[in-house]
Parts: C-alpha cells; structure tokens; sequence
C-alpha cells in the first residue's frame, strides 16, 4: 500500500550532516536565531528547557528526541533566569568537541546530541508546510540510539560516508515522524494520517496521483458524506482535499522535470493531465514559470 510519509520524505531529500555533542552546568542559556532548516536533538542525560518563539517553554529529559523539520529561534537553557548567549548556526564553525554552557567545571546538569541536515528539494517549503512545527518524542531509544550511530558516520571521513549519512538522516526523519504525537497535534499530514478514513484518502491520491480525482469520489471511499469529509480532512490535514491534491502532483511534476528525460505530455499525464497544455498552464500558475523552464534550470544547477 502507498506510503505517503516515506514519499515525501524521499522527495524531501535530506542531506548534509552536521552535529555536535553539547552540555550544560548551572546558570546557562543559549538563544539561536532562526535557521530555516531542519535540526535534531536527543537529551544524553539530565533535563533543560527548549522554548521556540511564541511558544511556551518545554522540559526536555533524559531519553527525549526533538525535530524541528524548519528549525526557527528558539533558546535553549538550565531552569535558572540568565542572560541568553546569541548564537548564529550560520556563522558559527563546526566544533571540534563538546561545547560547554554555563559553569565550565565539574558535572553536567545537561548533555544533548543534536544536529541539523538540509533538504535538498527545491519543494521543502511545501512540504515541510505539511508537517509539525515541532515533534518531541519520549522513550523511544532507537531514537537517540540513531542520533548517536549518526553523529559517529558524521565524524569519520570514510568510504561511502555521504550515502551512509544521506540513508542514516532518512531513517532518522521516518522513525521521528512515525513516533509523534498525532491525534492531539495541530493540522498536519501526522494528524491525517492518524485518522482512518483521512488516511484512507491521502493513500489514494499519492497511490493514482494521475487519476481524475473529485472530493465527492474521495469521500465515497472513505465512507463520508462530501461535506463531512472536506470538513473533517481540512480541520485536520490544515488545507482542503483538492488544495492538497494540487501541491502533491506539483512536487511529483517537478521531481520527473528535474530528470529531464521525460517528456511533457508524459509528466502530465502521470500527474493527472489530459494534455501537455492544461499541465503547462496549472505548473506556470502554481510555480511561476512554465515548465519547459524549469527543467532547463533544473539541468544547469545539476550540471
């Protein structure tokens, strides 16, 4: 059966690892700035507070696992008020060792592993849209077990490294997005795809994203009434059934583009299109530039 997690994940492409192990003693706070990719934690040992922007501040302990699919600013710190140290993931170079906040001496009060990686699919925005802002999971070793196997592959310089760590980072973003919290979670693909009949739906369109869909003929499948299931697939995906349908097909469109062996009237008929012109005008009115263009791009940043 279709897999919709394990498809955007792949088109996702995750890659470029960094990581860096971390601890904290005392009085200690970092505040970074927002970053825009995705990054990863896994608390070692100890407790610390994690508190994005706007949100509320939450204790992270000894076994947990924190994904950031967009990581935006957030502080990390001990239970104590101090003045935040400013950090820039951007500009600041890659540690040779553990980075110590707070008290310099004796034991930490707080050890973590983390990291972040890049997804290089020009449709992550889109994509990483449909998921949690946030996925914090508790008592899953194999979490933590994968950030340290992957912080080891990350610090070696041996053969097959990158194939390794791009395999390592997908396991890790799969096994992440498997064990969230759905049900109480905000609008989100984790969220439809804990709904039986919403997940029913979602496997649908990604199995025949070439067949000529309709809310009424997805509802039926699903057993709902029309306006039962746009209402119950909107509140909890976060967009309308057909709005969902377009940005799937457009992400599947300019991955074959991105090939630049097929041709067009075969790309839309793979994605739902009667004819290469109706495929040209959606793409140019959902990406900004025809598609012609974009595979032509696509092959010079490749090259």
């Amino acid at each position: 059966m279709t897999d919709p997690l394990s498809q955007i994940v792949q088109l996702l492409r995750p890659r470029a690892v960094y990581s860096k192990a971390m601890s904290g003693a005392g009085r200690w706070g970092v505040r970074y700035s927002d970053f825009g990719q995705p990054g990863f934690c896994a608390v070692i040992e100890g407790r610390c507070l994690l508190t994005l922007d706007g949100k509320a501040p939450v204790a992270l302990e000894e076994g947990d696992f924190v994904l950031l699919p967009a990581t935006p600013a957030f502080t990390m710190s001990g239970f104590e008020p101090v003045a935040l140290a400013p950090l820039d993931p951007r500009a600041t170079p890659t540690p040779t060792g553990e980075v110590r906040h707070g008290r310099a001496e004796g034991p930490p009060d707080v050890r973590l592993f983390g990291g972040h990686f890049t997804f290089e699919s020009p449709d992550a925005a889109l994509l990483v849209a449909l998921l949690p802002a946030m996925i914090h999971v508790r008592g899953i070793p194999r979490l933590s077990q994968l950030v340290r196997v992957l912080g080891e592959e990350a610090g070696e310089d041996a053969i097959g490294r990158d194939l390794v760590l791009a395999r390592l980072v997908e396991i890790l973003l799969i096994e992440a997005l498997r064990a969230a919290p759905r049900e109480d979670a905000s609008p989100s693909l984790l969220r439809g795809l804990a709904d039986p009949r919403i997940a029913l739906a979602l496997r649908q369109m990604h199995g025949e994203a070439e067949r000529a869909w309709t809310v009424a003929e997805l509802a039926r499948g699903t057993g709902m009434s029309r306006s039962a299931f746009f209402d119950r697939f909107a509140r909890t995906v976060g967009i309308c059934p057909m709005e969902y349908l377009l940005a799937w097909r457009m992400a599947l469109a300019k991955d074959l583009l991105r090939g630049g062996h097929i041709a067009l009237d075969e790309v839309a008929r793979r994605i739902g299109y009667g004819s290469a012109s109706t495929f040209s005008t959606a793409f140019s009115r959902h990406v900004g530039q025809p598609p012609g263009r974009f595979m032509r791009e696509a092959a010079r940043t490749a090259a």
